[in-house]
């Protein structure tokens, strides 16, 4: 099936997933990749203090904050 075919046929609400790999599907812009940034002592504490109140991880909260930024 060619892609125009298939996008036809998915916008018009058609069960497509018959016809898609899903062990070879990719999210793109979504990959994850590693990076490494040392903060002070007192950054990481704010930062912990802030999670703790959202009940979210460190991690999480650099993320959405980041995100949040570049948007």
């Amino acid at each position: 099936m060619k892609a125009t075919e298939f996008d036809k046929r998915f916008d018009a609400g058609e069960d497509m997933s018959a016809h898609v790999d899903w062990t070879k599907a990719r999210r793109l812009n979504v990959e994850a990749k590693r990076v490494n940034v040392d903060f002070p002592t007192w950054v990481v504490a704010g930062l912990d203090r802030q999670a703790q109140k959202l009940g979210i991880t460190r991690q999480a909260l650099i993320k959405m904050w980041i995100a949040e930024r570049l948007e």
